[in-house]
């Protein structure tokens, strides 16, 4: 009994990773690790990743350039929360970061543990299935703290249905 009490607690701890972008594909992803841990037990964990503000040259105007886009992320995650708890019943980990994406990314892998895996989307234009996923499944790989799920972009929900 131990183990099975053990191995349902395993399953509630999974966490699918979804890097909130501004891309088409985020929808796929994000639909993709829903009906996953809904389906699994697991939870969700939204990463949008804001940019740093360049040169400003006056620390007010920079600060407030800030306070936007960490406003702006918030205002995302919270819509994206939504959908979140109505496909899998249950509320999302919400994470904000500053910097570029893939540091950021590699970063969190390393330093949080509830983490069990990443889910991406390709792109559907011809020319590869993104950067960040080039840069993971290449440069990066050995990086990688956690194994990625890559979704095909142009899966319909029907078929993310199919195939979760």
């Amino acid at each position: 009994m131990g183990e099975t009490a053990a191995a349902a607690q395993a399953r509630r701890d999974r966490v699918f990773l979804v890097m909130v972008d501004d891309s088409a594909e985020r929808r796929v992803a994000l639909r993709y690790a829903c009906l996953r841990a809904r389906k699994s037990g697991g939870r969700v964990a939204l990463l949008r990743v804001i940019e740093p503000a360049g040169q400003v040259e006056w620390a007010g105007v920079g600060a407030m350039l800030a306070e936007e886009r960490r406003q702006d992320a918030e205002t995302l995650l919270s819509g994206l929360a939504a959908e979140v708890t109505d496909l899998t019943g249950g509320l999302p980990i919400l994470l904000i970061r500053e910097g570029t994406p893939r540091d950021e990314l590699l970063a969190l892998l390393e330093e949080d543990p509830r983490i069990s895996i990443l889910v991406l989307a390709a792109a559907t234009g011809g020319s590869g299935p993104g950067p960040l996923i080039s840069a993971l499944a290449g440069r990066y790989a050995a990086k990688l703290a956690v194994p990625m799920t890559v979704v095909p972009g142009n899966l319909s929900e029907t078929e993310l249905d199919r195939v979760t």
